[in-house]
């Protein structure tokens, strides 16, 4: 990940921050509100001996959520026994955290180990205040896809603890109804593919493509299926004939009843769910909300994970990142957590128990080798056929990624409802998204 449109520490003044606060809900936060954002925090027992250099913080937004909290307090809870430490325990709701991190780490009031979504670990580097990991990051055993999405400009602020990337999943039954017996690898393929899948009829949908403003960021990879570089040395080139074509082939599904109206990742999961899908795109974690509503109990063993298919054949298949890493902020209980964020992240009993309890893929060689994981079809088919070809989001290293996003996430669907030509569309969001860069 690299390139010069992240902001650098110097230059993170008060209206620059308040920029990168209201990343994360969409709108600056005022003092009220914040201050109503109070964490909860608990400790976890360590030795009573213990002398102060092993003690530190961690601040997780998994720790306030029902599906994983128990989880995870169990494995900081065996980290603390393991090594005589005591961690003091800080939480989020996941919708309000980078906002509450990104002020106490500017205020110095939160240090140690931090949770971070990868798509934010560019705007908690600009504020200057996290370690750059070095021997924990390349003895770490991580695979190169997980290192690269914990990198910003070239250095590593993040230690991968799962990623895998957002690509496309099919319903194995539906698929072989339809007399798809092999992955499509083009993108003629797919198209074949998709119309063999309308062909039977009963309300299916070929594809959940997405098609709401709030999911459409999803169209960078078909920008890059399609061979455009979408950013290249610090300029955004959407609108290029790359992207023009990409655009032009995804109005074309839409008018013919390929890929449905209105259909946001949620939609895409429920339908699938209902089985009237033949393929979707998500990230991994997305199979427990699908199982979770399902009528079909078997449906799990159906799901099919497919690399994203190319222009043409030999290209490589690309896919947009999805994970979450561990940072640590300079301060008091700095070494200590980096400790803590290279076990947690590296080794794998944390990796497999992580796996076991929560279903995220660790982000090691060794971990993703382990018989847990192999075990998990789906799991390896997903890390083999997606995981594997995941790249950051080109926009992440911007403090306005978000906004760069809807811009080019509203010119798209200008073109799909008929709006706008796919050229003029993506030229308009392409001055839009450039001026967002600044």
């Amino acid at each position: 990940m690299t390139s010069s449109g992240s902001l650098p520490a110097s230059s993170l003044s008060r209206r620059n921050l308040l920029r990168l606060v209201g990343l994360g809900a969409g709108a600056t936060l005022g003092a009220g509100a914040l201050a109503g954002c109070a964490p909860s925090t608990t400790g976890s027992a360590g030795s009573s001996s213990d002398d102060g250099g092993k003690d530190f913080s961690f601040t997780g937004w998994s720790l306030n959520e029902a599906s994983t909290k128990d989880a995870l307090q169990a494995l900081l809870d065996t980290y603390a026994s393991a090594n005589g430490a005591k961690i003091t325990t800080a939480s989020y709701p996941y919708n309000d955290y980078l906002n509450q991190v990104l002020l106490q780490v500017r205020g110095g009031t939160l240090t140690g180990a931090v949770q971070v979504d990868v798509a934010w670990l560019a705007t908690l580097a600009a504020t200057g205040k996290l370690v750059e990991f070095g021997s924990p990051a390349t003895g770490g055993g991580y695979t190169q896809a997980a290192l690269d999405i914990g990198k910003v400009q070239g250095k590593q602020y993040g230690l991968p603890w799962t990623t895998a990337g957002i690509g496309l999943i099919g319903n194995s039954e539906l698929l072989g109804k339809a007399g798809i017996s092999t992955p499509p690898t083009t993108i003629e393929d797919f198209e074949q593919a998709l119309r063999a899948l309308k062909g039977l009829g009963n309300g299916i949908v070929p594809w959940a493509a997405m098609t709401k403003v709030d999911q459409l960021k999803d169209f960078i990879a078909w920008m890059w299926a399609f061979g455009s570089p979408v950013v290249q040395d610090g300029q955004v080139v959407v609108g290029d004939d790359a992207s023009v074509a990409a655009l032009t082939w995804y109005k074309k599904l839409y008018d013919e009843k390929l890929i449905a109206p209105d259909v946001n990742r949620f939609d895409a999961r429920a339908l699938f769910a209902q089985g009237k899908v033949g393929y979707y795109e998500d990230a991994i974690a997305g199979r427990g909300a699908v199982l979770k509503t399902a009528p079909d109990k078997q449906l799990g063993e159906k799901l099919r994970p497919t690399p994203r298919p190319v222009l043409t054949t030999g290209a490589k298949s690309r896919n947009l990142a999805w994970g979450h890493a561990i940072a640590v902020v300079q301060g008091s209980g700095a070494e200590a957590a980096t400790k803590f964020a290279a076990t947690l992240t590296s080794d794998p009993k944390y990796g497999a128990d992580w796996f076991a309890k929560a279903g995220l893929p660790p982000t090691t060689t060794a971990g993703l080798s382990g018989a847990e994981v192999q075990a998990d079809v789906f799991t390896k088919e997903f890390t083999a056929s997606i995981g594997a070809s995941a790249e950051p989001d080109p926009f992440w290293i911007y403090p306005q990624f978000a906004q760069i996003e809807q811009a080019l996430a509203t010119g798209v669907q200008a073109v799909l409802v008929g709006k706008a030509s796919p050229k003029d569309a993506l030229t308009t969001a392409r001055e839009q998204m450039q001026a967002l860069t600044k």
